[in-house]
């Protein structure tokens, strides 16, 4: 059960509090370097674990967990650093808790969902992402301009995640409604 890609979010879990403890230090260029090693097994233990055909219930259960951990975390710490918009960090933390509350709704009161990540749920963690680094970018190096970089990727950043939640909404009162329990 402990394969390579499963060691791999494993990694990026363990990443994660050193990636805060970098950021309240202000180390930025550090926790901009981890967050980049973050995401790089990110996609590594995905690709890995596609490309050997190694699934297991493990990965399928800490890499969803990993992934909200250094995302929340990152936006937390970069809103109170002045990295991120605050309305931002709402909007991303809204989505993964009212997506979370939605899920085990359909848990208790429904059949459960085989929970699958849209591509818009892909597009919206790839522009979380880019903003996020580029968001550290800024705060490890302050005299690179970067605000119209960061404004953009933000901006998109909120709607990706405004319109995949709702769209994870939409899917789940679907499926609420034509999968009772």
């Amino acid at each position: 059960m402990l394969n390579l890609p499963n060691s791999l979010t494993l990694l990026r879990i363990v990443a994660v509090p050193l990636f805060l403890i970098c950021m309240t230090s202000g180390k930025y260029g550090a926790a901009l370097a981890i967050f980049m090693a973050a995401g790089i097994t990110d996609a590594l233990d995905g690709a890995l674990a596609r490309l050997y055909d190694i699934h297991t219930d493990l990965g399928a259960s800490i890499d969803p967990l990993a992934d909200k951990l250094l995302m929340s975390s990152s936006f937390i710490v970069l809103a109170w650093y002045g990295g991120v918009p605050v309305w931002l960090t709402i909007l991303v933390l809204s989505r993964d808790v009212v997506i979370l509350a939605g899920y085990l709704t359909l848990y208790f009161f429904s059949t459960p969902m085989d929970v699958k990540p849209t591509d818009l749920g892909k597009a919206n963690t790839f522009f979380q992402i880019f903003t996020v680094g580029f968001a550290l970018l800024t705060l490890a190096r302050p005299d690179m301009p970067m605000y119209w970089i960061n404004t953009v990727t933000q901006g998109v950043a909120g709607a990706t995640t405004a319109v995949s939640g709702l769209h994870y909404v939409y899917s789940g009162l679907l499926w609420f409604q034509t999968h009772p329990k």
